[in-house]
């Protein structure tokens, strides 16, 4: 099983060109390729905050080019994306197609987007529907990913846009297409008030299941931990993926680990993750 990890949390620390580097010198197979500084919403004032990222200028193309090249010098590749996010706010909703074009110039074959968390299957369907022509060109497919929403009352998590594996596959068939595939937030399926796991959405999705966004939690709140730290039965998780024959990359999305380290240090934290990964890869 090959292995990657996003490289958006330790770029706020040591840049992306370092963090790609330094996936690869960990031991990571690939690089997860973050977008959010494309277009980042801040939404304690409801609007996108201005930036001079490369990402969001006039040479978005060649600042992917180069990351794929440091990659490949490494003897890594771009597996995976994500795009900005939510998808609710107009003005994300017009860098979509950017994230799609970035991806396929890094080399990556699957762009994470986040369906509306309050929106159905069909709503949905007409973003993704929209994008798909746009995505094939490219030769990168969409992966829609399992949201929730919070209860403050419950203090728990709450269903939204494809939390259950109901709605999650009535995402998919909504839409009909093969370049519409699933990518499993394993955190997001063992929060408490989900009503699922991981390992049933996991059985449930099947073949439609292409990525994962891979991190632990205390089974309650949305930690975005390394594996084995928290609560998380990665053994029935693993159990399920090689029950039904998964074969994509081994993602992690632990964005919250590498905040303890600073630029001096947080190559260690690469190669942490990369053995709380392999331990997992090991476990098929």
């Amino acid at each position: 099983m090959k292995t990657s990890t996003e490289i958006g949390s330790a770029s706020k620390i040591i840049g992306e060109e370092k963090a790609v580097e330094y996936c690869a010198k960990a031991g990571f197979d690939a690089w997860d390729f973050s977008m959010f500084d494309m277009a980042r919403f801040d939404r304690k004032i409801g609007r996108l905050i201005e930036s001079n990222h490369p990402l969001k200028g006039e040479n978005y193309l060649a600042f992917a080019r180069k990351l794929k090249k440091i990659g490949e010098d490494n003897g890594i590749v771009c597996n995976q994306s994500h795009a900005p996010f939510p998808t609710y706010i107009p003005e994300i909703k017009s860098y979509l197609k950017r994230a799609i074009e970035c991806t396929a110039e890094a080399g990556g074959k699957i762009c994470v987007i986040h369906p509306d968390n309050h929106k159905s299957a069909e709503e949905n369907a007409e973003m993704y529907n929209e994008l798909l022509p746009f995505a094939k060109k490219c030769g990168v497919r969409i992966a829609a990913e399992n949201m929730f929403n919070w209860n403050k009352e419950k203090d728990d998590a709450d269903s939204a846009a494809c939390s259950s594996p109901k709605d999650f596959n009535a995402h998919i068939d909504a839409v009909g297409d093969d370049f519409l595939v699933a990518c499993l937030d394993i955190g997001h399926a063992e929060m408490r008030g989900a009503k699922t796991s991981a390992p049933e959405m996991i059985k449930s999705l099947g073949k439609r299941l292409c990525a994962l966004h891979i991190h632990d939690n205390d089974k309650h709140h949305d930690l975005h931990q390394i594996p084995f730290s928290q609560k998380i039965d990665f053994k029935k998780v693993v159990s399920a993926l090689k029950e039904i024959q998964y074969n994509g990359y081994l993602t992690l999305e632990a964005d919250q680990y590498l905040k303890i380290y600073d630029e001096e240090n947080i190559f260690e934290g690469f190669k942490k993750l990369f053995e709380s990964v392999k331990k997992i890869a090991d476990m098929f």
